[in-house]
């Protein structure tokens, strides 16, 4: 199990301005902050995965890892359209908009975006259903 998932910002207020409206719409709470980092999941339960921003530990310039992304899962498609247009909004760059993506899995639906340090994150759901 993943107790959490931490990603590098070179400007904590720019993350937090992008992260607080994704994860407010996803129900989640910000669980900590500090002048370093902050961190969302369910405030209530600290067995719970979090997901955290911050400065990088070791006080070298954030970067981005290549094929590293973190994906949440959501309700379903209405979901991941709001959740892909508030990174939008919010300064989020695009990585392949809301849709299916059927060589994943007949029900596979997600988005991908990038937050304004170049991370790149999925919403996405197993069990979506084709309409029309």
């Amino acid at each position: 199990m993943i107790g959490y998932t931490m990603v590098g910002t070179k400007d904590l207020d720019r993350s937090l301005r992008f992260y607080d409206p994704l994860f407010s719409e996803m129900g989640w709470d910000q669980c900590w902050r500090d002048a370093q980092s902050a961190s969302w999941g369910d405030k209530d339960n600290e067995t719970a995965p979090r997901f955290f921003t911050g400065y990088p530990f070791d006080e070298q310039p954030a970067g981005v890892g290549n094929g590293a992304m973190t994906a949440f899962l959501a309700e379903g498609p209405a979901m991941i359209g709001r959740l892909y247009e508030i990174a939008m909004r919010m300064g989020g760059s695009d990585e392949g908009g809301p849709g299916f993506r059927p060589q994943y899995g007949e029900g596979f639906y997600g988005a991908y975006v990038r937050d304004p340090d170049g991370n790149k994150l999925a919403f996405v759901c197993y069990d979506a259903k084709p309409t029309g």
